[in-house]
């Protein structure tokens, strides 16, 4: 369950920084393509790729077929502890062989022994580099891409020069190179970075202002200067794409990215404003040196702009605040479609809405249960006992002599006779009582 939980930040809701996972690198890649070099046996590999056994056969239980010297090199890797310096002697004569083939095969083999033992190995690897022959060149870059990663301080200085090759295809590999190198070895990815942005030819500026991506969320101080630094370089394509990283930055570093992002805000290039914004929706709204920002870019003359920081005030204003500043804006924009949205934000629906917009934002009511009296007439108890007529009187003649001297009592609601009871007076005796009653008021008048 432990693993499950991830921490927030309590303002902004996002998960707090956390080390990341090392890339390791899979020691698989490093070995040759397949084929028969793997059903060698350990005891003919060195005799083999030594050449001093032109070919060995294998057995049917191996698989069959013959095995030549090139198979013997990319069997290096698989030579037993003992006789690693053997293996070794006889690789290094390999790289320095006059057949090109046997120096391809043994560039090959180069990456998944080096493990074992690398002394003066990445020596021929630069003189492989410099070649004439083309196909040599190509599978030392090959070589060099699948070792830097894992020996940088070996290769270091052989990408130094490479990344500075005026060959259009040996500088595409090296850069490659330099970003498979930069993402498990952030403080070497540093360094090369570090010296290329200082570079006078902008190709290189270009080059590693796109590699800062790969360092920006483990570069640390470091990663952060080259940022910066890049963003204040001459070319346009470098700014652009060291403002590229800003957006990334922003969930690792919130403070170092408004700060970058206030460094970078006046930026003439459309695609530094472009990525501006997006950092803008990245960063901590509710820090006030961001609310400035977007208050200072709702005044930009960057159309894009202003609309990203005008959809925003709403976010870090409220209030009182919100229709003042939205209501000085509008008085300076000219824009149609950000003219009707500040003219809602500036308008205050309590008092200047319509009616229907006032009764939006007004509570519901509680609900209300509606009951109907005339269905529900209070009934007296069924148990309780009419009072008993004076002697010699009858119950009409008593309500007759109340009604007669102008007194009107009103009669309790004849209750609902049970089973076996006798029916109470119908509907047509209560009226007969009444014409009655208005004959008798008719003779005492005359």
């Amino acid at each position: 369950m432990a693993r499950d939980y991830v921490a927030r930040d309590p303002k902004t809701g996002r998960p707090l920084n956390q080390r990341r996972k090392i890339k390791q690198v899979d020691i698989r890649s490093m070995l040759p393509s397949e084929g028969t070099w793997e059903r060698l046996s350990p005891r003919d590999i060195i005799p083999l790729a030594s050449g001093r056994v032109p070919m060995v056969e294998l057995s049917r239980s191996m698989g069959g077929g013959l095995a030549r010297r090139r198979d013997g090199i990319l069997a290096l890797n698989r030579v037993l502890p003992s006789f690693v310096s053997a293996a070794h002697e006889a690789l290094c004569e390999a790289l320095d062989d006059d057949d090109p083939l046997i120096r391809i095969a043994a560039l090959e083999a180069l990456p998944s022994f080096a493990i074992k033992k690398h002394e003066d190995l990445f020596v021929y690897l630069a003189d492989r580099l410099q070649e004439e022959d083309d196909d040599v060149r190509r599978s030392a870059r090959e070589c060099l891409l699948r070792v830097a990663p894992v020996f940088p301080s070996g290769c270091e200085e052989i990408l130094r020069r490479e990344l500075r090759h005026p060959s259009k295809q040996h500088r595409d590999d090296a850069f490659a190179t330099l970003k498979e190198t930069s993402g498990n070895w952030v403080e070497t990815g540093c360094l090369h970075i570090d010296e290329l942005i200082r570079e006078e030819d902008v190709d290189l500026r270009r080059r590693a202002a796109r590699i800062l991506r790969t360092i920006t969320v483990r570069g640390g101080a470091t990663g952060w200067d080259l940022i910066s630094w890049s963003l204040q370089d001459e070319d346009a394509m470098v700014r652009r794409h060291a403002s590229a990283c800003l957006p990334k930055l922003a969930n690792v570093e919130s403070r170092v990215a408004t700060i970058l992002v206030e460094a970078a805000m006046l930026d003439d290039d459309a695609g530094v404003r472009k990525n501006m914004i997006r950092t803008l929706r990245s960063l901590d709204l509710h820090n006030p040196r961001v609310a400035r920002l977007i208050m200072d870019g709702a005044r930009d003359k960057d159309t894009t702009l202003r609309k990203a920081c005008i959809d925003q005030l709403s976010i870090i204003l409220t209030g009182a605040r919100l229709l003042e500043v939205a209501g000085e804006l509008l008085r300076q924009e000219t824009q149609p479609d950000l003219r009707k949205r500040l003219k809602q934000l500036s308008t205050d629906v309590d008092w200047e809405g319509t009616e229907a917009e006032k009764n939006l934002r007004l509570a519901p009511l509680d609900k209300v249960e509606v009951i109907d009296y005339d269905l529900e007439e209070e009934q007296p108890p069924l148990d309780t006992p009419e009072p008993a007529p004076n002697e010699g009187e009858t119950p009409t003649d008593q309500s007759e002599a109340d009604e007669f001297e102008g007194h009107h009592i009103p009669k309790p609601p004849v209750p609902t006779p049970r089973s076996g009871e006798p029916q109470a007076e119908g509907e047509g005796h209560k009226q007969e009582l009444g014409r009655r009653a208005a004959r008798k008021d008719d003779e005492r008048d005359i």
